[in-house]
C-alpha cells in the first residue's frame, strides 16, 4: 500500500473514532484521542520516511548487494552446493584454505551503527517526537489528561494497518 492509501485508511478510521467519542463520550476524551492520533501518525509516518531515505541513499551508494545473496557467499563461500557445480574430483583443501574459511567474518559494527544512528535521529522522528511531548504537557497543564482516553488515540494507527493487512 501506498502512503496515501494508508492516510485515507487512517482518516476513515479516525472519522469513525471522533463520531464514537462525540456520541459515547466527552470533549476531552475527544480532545485526548485526536492529540495522540495526530503526534503517533506522525511519528509512524516520520519512522517510514526516514528508513525510506536510508534505503534509497543506500541502493544509490550501491551498498545493499544485487548480484548474489550474501548469506549463500557466507555459507558457501566456494559455490559447493549450486546447481552450476560441475562433477569434479575435489581436492582436499590446503592448511590455507582450512585457515581462511575459519576465519572469523569482519563485522562493521561502527559503520552499522553510524547507518542506525543517522535512521533514528531523522529529522522526521525527532519532529514527531517533540509533538507528542508539546501535546502531552499541553494536556496535562490545562487539566485536559484523560489516560484512556489519551492511550485509546493511540490504538488507531495500529488498527488501522491490522485492518488494511485483512484488506490485501
Amino acid at each position: 500500500m501506498t502512503i496515501k492509501s494508508f492516510l485515507k485508511l487512517f482518516i476513515l478510521v479516525d472519522i469513525v473514532i471522533v463520531i464514537i467519542c462525540l456520541i459515547f463520550y466527552d470533549n476531552n476524551w475527544l480532545i485526548n484521542s485526536q492529540i495522540s492520533f495526530v503526534t503517533s501518525l506522525i511519528i509512524t509516518l516520520g519512522t517510514y520516511l526516514s528508513y525510506k531515505n536510508n534505503v534509497q541513499k543506500n541502493i544509490q551508494n550501491e551498498m545493499i548487494p544485487s548480484d548474489a545473496d550474501m548469506i549463500d557467499k557466507m555459507d558457501d563461500p566456494y559455490d559447493l552446493y549450486s546447481s552450476d557445480v560441475n562433477e569434479e574430483v575435489i581436492e582436499h583443501p590446503t592448511k590455507e584454505q582450512i585457515l581462511e574459511a575459519n576465519k572469523p567474518i569482519k563485522q562493521k559494527h561502527f559503520t552499522n551503527l553510524k547507518k542506525s544512528i543517522l535512521s533514528y535521529a531523522s529529522f522526521y522522528r525527532i519532529g514527531g517526537y517533540v509533538t507528542l511531548i508539546i501535546g502531552f504537557f499541553y494536556l496535562v497543564n490545562n487539566h485536559l489528561f484523560d489516560v484512556w482516553a489519551y492511550l485509546f488515540g493511540f490504538t488507531i494507527v495500529p488498527i488501522s494497518v491490522l485492518l488494511a493487512s485483512f484488506k490485501k
